[in-house]
């Protein structure tokens, strides 16, 4: 067994698709399945079931799964700590972050931590909330900003900020002149809505479900601004946060003011417990811990 055959395996395992994975790593798909089947033989267990339609990992594989990403977090902490001997302040860091929580906040405190600290590199990994959370779990990424809830007892976590989902709609639909829409009403609509790596595709969904209905997902996409585009060809409706509906198509959407319930848009840092933390990373914590209180207080 080597460190490229379980690099291999957990791509595999964290996509639960060759193909998916193959792209992440960028190598051939018959190569990667190549080096699974080696490490099936090498253990004489076989790690993922292949006779669905949909893959899955059998028990030997959730327990390879597990450990594989202890020995990677393992290599990261170690890579991580002997740079910070040899750099001391420099350094860089891979900051896991959602395109629309980006979109949102980041620029101006990347511009602003860069100017204070032009000598650490800051590395945006974008992918959905749910990626984010995996990725931090296997070291590929060293802090991250999600949606909040997240298990407390995987990562240390810091609230940045509280906001809520709007409702977005085209102007002519029937609720674009509305104050406030139950969300049950909305049973039957066509949704618009993040996929299902993000943590928004689940927040909206168990609210929904929590109001009696699963919502008809018509379309997904990982980009805020084209789905606000698909609601201004009316072809839907979609739930965005608050700090993004300014930047809508305004003659073609209308955003309701309210929904009840509200559907939550929390932000908090987050970073895997029990792991090194690099220099950079702990002045980038505190940094982004600060501004975003600072101003909660001003």
């Amino acid at each position: 067994m080597d460190l490229r055959q379980l690099h291999y395996f957990l791509a595999v395992a964290n996509h639960l698709s060759f193909s998916k994975a193959s792209q992440a790593l960028h190598v051939s798909q018959p190569t990667l399945s190549k080096m699974v089947k080696n490490l099936e033989d090498e253990l004489g267990l076989v790690l993922i079931d292949r006779s669905t339609r949909r893959m899955q990992l059998t028990d030997a594989g959730t327990v390879v799964q597990s450990h594989a990403e202890t020995v990677f977090r393992s290599l990261h902490d170690l890579n991580t700590a002997l740079s910070d001997v040899t750099h001391m302040r420099r350094g860089s860091i891979k900051l896991g972050l959602p395109p629309v929580i980006g979109a949102s906040f980041f620029p101006r405190i990347i511009a602003e931590f860069h100017r204070l600290h032009p000598q650490v590199r800051i590395q945006l990994v974008e992918e959905g909330g749910k990626m984010v959370e995996s990725s931090l779990l296997t070291g590929s990424i060293d802090v991250g900003v999600v949606v909040l809830p997240v298990e407390d007892d995987m990562f240390k976590v810091v609230p940045l900020v509280e906001r809520e989902l709007k409702l977005v709609v085209h102007v002519s639909h029937r609720f674009s002149q509305a104050d406030e829409v139950p969300l049950g009403a909305l049973q039957g609509e066509s949704f618009i809505i993040f996929r299902k790596g993000f943590s928004l595709y689940h927040h909206i969904r168990e609210a929904c479900i929590r109001e009696g209905f699963e919502p008809r997902v018509d379309y997904e996409s990982s980009q805020w601004d084209f789905i606000g585009e698909m609601v201004a060809s009316n072809l839907g409706i979609a739930f965005l946060p608050e700090t993004v509906c300014a930047r809508l198509p305004s003659q073609e959407t209308e955003v309701v003011p309210a929904t009840k319930p509200i559907i939550h848009w929390n932000l908090a840092l987050i970073w895997p417990k029990d792991q090194y933390v690099s220099h950079a990373t702990r002045e980038f914590i505190s940094f982004v811990t600060y501004w975003f209180h600072a101003r909660r207080d001003t």
